[in-house]
C-alpha cells in the first residue's frame, strides 16, 4: 500500500516516514493517537499521517491506475457503503464509528507534490475518492481535497476522476477548468434515487439529490465531462423502470454525459446499517433482502440481466453514454455508445 518512501519528513506536516509505520504497530496505533482536528456534535475529525498520497492500481477491471483517498470515514453515513470494513484496519469495528470517526490525511497534498515531482504519470488515470467521498462536511474547512487538485495544475496527459456526492465538487470549478486544460477531466456524481425522503434515509448526511444535479448542470455548463453514477441499485427500493427512466431523464436534462450503474453488493460490514434501515422502512423488503441475498451478498444473474437490460433501455432513450470515455490506451470499457 505505502509505495512510496518519503525522507526527512515529520508528523508535524501530517507526514510520515515508511520506517516509522513499522515501528509505532501500524494503522491502529497511529489512528489511537490521531490529533484532535475538530469535534461536532457526534462526530469527531482527527488527523492521520500518512507515508504516501498515489496508490497504484493493477486491476484491468479498473478504469484508473493510480488512487487518492485523502479521508479515512465518511460523515454521509450511506447505509449500503461498502467501504465501512475499512475501519477495521485502524481498529475500529463498530459499524456507527466509520461515520462519526472521521481520519483526515492532512499531509497528504504535501507528499503529492513531490511525488507528482518525481513521477512522469503521462497517460495514466488517477481517480479520487475511489474509497470515500472527498468532499465530505470536513472538506469545507480543511480544503485537502481542493489542495490535493492544486498540485495537478502543472501536470500534462492524464485522465483525472473525482466521485462524489457533493454539491461542493464545484467550489473547485477554477482549478477543475486549469486542470482540464492539459488533462482529462471527468467529475462522477453519485445519485442513486430521486426521492428525497428516501435518499435522506439512505443518506442522512449527504447534499440533496437536486442539490447534485445542479451541480451536475454547472459543472456540464463550464464544460467538465461528468455523468451519474447510480451506484448502487436497490432492490426494490430504486429498481424500477420508472425510477431508472427518471434519474436518466434527470441525467439528460442537466447536461450529462453518461449513466453508470450498478446493483447492490451486501458485504457483510453494510448488513448492520443496511437491513436496520430496511427493518425501519418495510420490513417485508427486509425478508427479501435476507432471502435473495443469503449469505454471499450476491444477487442471482437473472436478476442482473433483467437490470442490465432495464439500465440500457433508460439509458439509450436519453443518448447517455454508459460511462465516461476511457483515455486511448487505458483501463476501462469502451464507452463511446450509448
Amino acid at each position: 500500500m505505502y509505495h512510496h518512501t518519503v525522507a526527512h519528513a515529520s508528523s508535524s506536516d501530517g507526514v510520515l516516514p515508511l520506517a516509522h509505520l513499522t515501528s509505532t504497530g501500524g494503522l491502529p496505533a497511529r489512528a489511537a493517537a490521531a490529533r484532535p482536528l475538530q469535534q461536532r456534535r457526534m462526530v469527531s475529525i482527527r488527523e492521520l499521517p500518512t507515508a504516501s498520497a498515489l496508490n497504484r492500481c493493477t486491476s484491468q477491471r479498473m478504469p484508473f491506475t493510480r488512487t487518492l483517498n485523502p479521508y479515512r470515514g465518511c460523515e454521509f453515513a450511506c447505509v449500503y457503503c461498502y467501504a465501512r470494513y475499512t475501519h477495521s484496519y485502524l481498529g475500529l469495528h463498530d459499524p456507527v464509528e466509520f461515520e462519526t470517526k472521521i481520519f483526515a490525511k492532512v499531509g497528504m497534498p504535501r507528499l503529492l507534490r513531490r511525488e507528482l515531482a518525481g513521477t512522469d504519470l503521462t497517460g495514466e488515470s488517477v481517480a479520487i475518492g475511489t474509497v470515500t467521498d472527498p468532499y465530505q462536511p470536513a472538506e469545507r474547512r480543511l480544503g485537502i481535497t481542493r489542495k490535493l487538485l492544486g498540485a495537478f495544475r502543472l501536470v500534462r496527459g492524464i485522465t483525472l476522476s473525482i466521485t462524489t456526492k457533493s454539491d461542493l465538487v464545484v467550489r473547485d470549478m477554477d482549478l477543475l477548468l486549469e486542470i482540464a486544460r492539459h488533462n482529462r477531466v471527468h467529475i462522477n456524481m453519485t445519485v442513486v434515487t430521486l426521492d428525497p425522503a428516501l435518499a435522506r434515509g439512505l443518506e442522512p448526511r449527504a447534499p440533496r439529490p437536486d442539490l447534485r444535479l445542479a451541480a451536475l448542470a454547472t459543472l456540464r455548463r463550464k464544460g467538465i465531462n461528468a455523468g451519474i453514477f447510480a451506484m448502487p441499485i436497490l432492490p426494490g427500493l430504486t429498481d424500477s423502470h420508472d425510477d431508472l427512466h427518471a434519474l436518466a431523464a434527470a441525467t439528460a436534462a442537466a447536461g450529462g454525459q453518461y449513466l453508470v450503474a450498478d446493483p447492490l453488493f451486501v458485504r457483510s460490514c453494510i448488513r448492520p446499517t443496511l437491513f436496520a434501515f430496511l427493518q425501519d422502512h418495510d420490513p417485508n423488503l427486509l425478508r427479501r433482502y435476507r432471502r435473495v441475498y443469503g449469505l454471499n451478498g450476491h444477487l442471482p444473474q437473472e436478476y442482473l440481466h433483467r437490470l442490465r437490460e432495464r439500465v440500457n433501455k433508460v439509458r439509450a432513450a436519453h443518448g447517455l453514454l454508459k460511462g465516461p470515455a476511457p483515455a486511448p490506451g487505458g483501463h476501462g470499457k469502451d464507452n463511446s455508445k450509448p
